[in-house]
Order: C-alpha cells, then structure tokens, then sequence
C-alpha cells in the first residue's frame, strides 16, 4: 500500500445518498415552518436538493486519497481547503470495521482508525471488503511496508526472528458466538426502558403540535371509562410489559446479532450487527483489567455485562459482552484476564463502620424526595401528614440499599490483580492488573473521619483512569496499597 489509492467508486452512490439525508430533514423543517403559504422559490427546492446531494456526495471521491508508506498512514482530503491527516502505525490503537445496510449490499465497509490521542478518528467511508480486510491487517501489524513493494507489508524489526526461522501460527480461539436466547436479558435492563418513555413522550408531543384529530377513539374511550378502574390499570400494566419486552428484544436481536468474539495472539476482535455490521478489534496487551456488572433484575435470571479496561482508547470503557449468561461472562473474563481467580475470589468486607456510612448515605440521597413532598403540600395547601408518611416509608427503602450496598462492597487482592466490588442496586466486581496502577489516592470526607473510613482509588490509565474503593478502613487501605504496589508508598510512609 505504499502507492496512494482512492476509494471504491461505489463512494459515488453512498455519497449523495448520504448528504440527501443530511440536507432532508432541515428543508422539510424549513417547510412545514413555512405552512400553507409556500411561496414559488419552494417550487425549485427539490432539483436544487437532489443536485446539491449529488455535488456534495461525489467530493469524497475526487479529494480522498491514503497509503500507507514509511511507518505511517496518511489520508488527504479537501478539495479547496486541503487537510493531510498522518498516523504513525505504531499510535494506532484501533481499525474498525463498520458497514451499513447499504454498505453491506454495495459490498464495502468503512474503517475507522483511532490513535487514542483524542476523540478524531480517521475515516475511509467507502473501502470494499477485501480492501478493508488489507488495510486492517496492514495497521494492526506495525510494520512498515517494503519500498519494494505495494503489498508487502513490512521488514521484520530488531526484536522479531530472522526470515528464515517459520513464526508461531497465528491461532484464534472463539470466546463466545451469539445465541437468540440472550434476548431474554433485554427487558431486565431499565437503561433501555428510559429511552424509550423518552421516545414516547416525544411521539406524544408531536401528535399535539401537529393536532391529529383522535376524537375518533371516544368510543373506546367511554368503554374504557365504564370498566373496573382495577382492570383499566392491569390492561394498561400487562399491555406495557408486553411492549415493552418485544421491542427491548427487537432492539437487542438487532445490534448483537451474530455476535462473534475470537482472541489471536495479538489481538481481541468482536464482530455483531444485523442491519448493521461491525468489527472492532482491541489489542490484547492494552487490556488492563475487565469490569464485570450485574444488575439486579438481570442477576435474578443469572445474567451479566463484561466490560474491558483498555488504555488508549476514546472508549476506554469496552464492551465485550453484551447481557449473557452469568457463566459466559465469567469465563470470557477469566481467559481475558488469563485467570478466573480474581472473579471468584471472595471480598474482603469493611466491617460495621462501613454498614453504618452506608445507611447514612442512602438516607440522605432519599431525603429530597419528602422535602418535595412538603413543598408541594405548602404550595397546594394539602395536608400536613403527606410528608411525614413518605419519609418514614422511606426509613425502610434506604435501609434496604444501604444493605446491599455494603453486601457488594468490598476489596481482594490477588497474585495479579486487585479487585474492587461496588454498586447498590447493582453489583460491580471491577479488576485491574496491579502493574497497570500508576499512584494512589486516600480521601476522607468529615463522615468518614469519624468513623475512621476513607476511599481508596488507584488511579491507572485504562478505564475511567481510576478504580475506587469507598469506605475501607483507613489502616486496611494503606495496607492494601502497600500490598498491592509494594515500593510505591514507602517515600511517603517513612516517618509514619
């Protein structure tokens, strides 16, 4: 690839498509703003949109060149104003493969290449599969391509065995393919449910700003109306669910659909989607730890999340596995993490002191709800015992999550790894490999003092860059530190 090429010239047919959808919803605004006075410019709008998409659509082609020479990767687009983006191969932490339904008939893909520097990433929109597939291998490898030929990709490096000594096959092991079954996950996650009340309060909306006329319903309405309110309230109940659960599982079937997940040498590659398809690949050794989320509807039905601690990536949070079986979880993080240990080694727990920090806790994050209540009693001039009946039925709910929040609080160290339970509704079991924290930090806040708690958080460069450890113990957290990165404290511990 060191000679520049273009891109496939099917660009030319996603191109305009793509900029009439951009160029679409702003004039149809723009007309219904106008209403029923449309004055004759209206009358040229849409040749002006549909040329206007083509010209737009067809720059791409003419202005985007890339190669791949001398350790770098290098696109230039611009037709006027001329950009020159290079990636030298060894910053490149991703190349994504993503391709639309369209795509996927046209038979291309775009890659998405990512450096971990910022939030920029390269894209070539429009690259057949095979092309793709070349370039993709071509950025992962880290080679620098031979000045002597286009497809050879590179000369080995001072640390790779001669060319005559054969190397290692690459051989890839599949951690986990889709199965239909995992759908029944879905409506157990309420992330889901507030988008889509989201969603309907929009649609309703929008049925009043455009006043539809459902004076037709008034039959339905007075049965409605005639009918036990208990059977009202159970229809609508039972009607919800029903939706609920069908649409949550259509949702799911549509973005993990054909979920692969295979690990090689190198590297980790999911690859899922129905309408449509992408592949992401991670290199194994930027993988710091995973993050393991119950939560507790799913871990009712036995189910879980898998995420991976990555450094230098935008998405240093990443998913690898969608809600499946709790054992399929388990075991993808065990062979990520080349040890089950961490997963099932038992927590730690941070003794009464702590159960008390989260009873007060979970006590005042629950007192605005009664404040609430009073204001609008004050304001409506209700009665005085509302307020007073909502915050003592409160005393018992916060009471409960102060429970399970100290039952998933916690911390274990093992020969590798730390770990650090949290959560409250839900259950976090959080690992990070001990080499990949980088400092320490001990906080107390004034509640914590009095009881002798503080919060430990080992700050490293994958994740969220820290795992947090509330309400241990303080003489338990320097310890912990200590054990976990011996040396990296004693500067600071000398004289205590």
């Amino acid at each position: 690839m060191n000679d520049w090429q273009r891109l496939d010239p099917k660009i030319m047919v996603i191109g305009p498509i793509s900029a009439f959808r951009q160029f679409l919803f702003p004039s149809l605004v723009a007309l219904i703003g106008v209403g029923t006075q449309q004055p004759r410019w209206l009358l040229y709008a849409a040749p002006v949109i549909i040329l206007g998409s083509i010209g737009v659509g067809l720059v791409p082609w003419f202005s985007t060149r890339f190669r791949v020479a001398d350790g770098q990767l290098v696109v230039t687009t611009g037709l006027v104003s001329r950009t020159r983006l290079t990636a030298p191969l060894d910053r490149i932490r991703t190349v994504d493969l993503e391709a639309s339904l369209l795509h996927r008939v046209l038979g291309l893909e775009k890659v998405e290449v990512g450096t971990g520097v910022d939030d920029t990433m390269i894209e070539l929109n429009a690259l057949s599969r095979s092309q793709a597939a070349e370039l993709r291998g071509v950025l992962l490898s880290r080679r620098t391509p031979s000045a002597s030929s286009s497809t050879a990709i590179t000369p080995p490096r001072a640390d790779e065995p001669p060319a005559d000594v054969a190397a290692p096959p690459h051989t890839e092991e599949v951690l986990a393919t889709f199965s239909p079954g995992w759908a029944r996950f879905a409506p157990l996650s309420l992330g889901r449910l507030a988008i889509a009340l989201g969603a309907l309060g929009a649609l309703w909306q929008f049925i009043g700003d455009v006043r539809i006329d459902l004076s037709r319903g008034h039959e339905i309405w007075e049965l409605v109306a005639g009918a036990s309110v208990v059977l009202v309230i159970l229809v609508l109940v039972l009607g919800a669910l029903v939706a609920w659960t069908a649409l949550s599982m259509v949702a799911f079937l549509v973005q993990w659909w054909d979920l692969r997940l295979v690990r090689d040498r190198d590297n980790l590659h999911l690859t899922r989607g129905l309408l449509t398809t992408t592949s992401t690949t991670v290199e194994v050794r930027r993988i710091r730890g995973v993050q393991v989320r119950e939560t507790a509807l799913v871990r009712a039905a036995a189910g879980g999340e898998l995420h991976a601690l990555v450094t230098g990536l935008e998405e240093s949070v990443h998913a690898v596995l969608p809600l499946t079986p709790i054992k399929l979880t388990t075991d993808v993080a065990g062979t990520v993490l080349g040890s089950r240990e961490p997963l099932t080694a038992g927590l730690l727990q941070h003794g009464p002191a702590a159960l008390a920090r989260c009873r007060t806790r979970n006590l005042f994050s629950l007192l605005p709800v009664p404040v609430a209540t009073l204001a609008l009693v004050l304001l409506l001039d209700g009665s005085w015992w509302l307020p007073v009946v909502v915050a003592i039925a409160l005393v018992p709910v916060a009471l409960l999550l102060a429970r399970s929040e100290f039952a998933h609080l916690g911390h274990a160290l093992t020969t590798e790894h730390l770990v650090a339970g949290s959560g409250t509704t839900a259950r976090v079991r959080t690992v990070l490999q001990r080499d990949g924290v980088i400092g320490w930090v001990v906080s107390q806040t004034w509640f914590q003092r009095r009881r002798g708690l503080a919060t430990l958080i080992a700050t490293t460069a994958a994740g969220a860059e820290k795992v947090t450890i509330r309400d241990i113990p303080l003489t338990d957290a320097v310890a912990f530190a200590r054990a976990a990165t011996p040396g990296m404290l004693d500067p600071f511990l000398a004289d205590a």
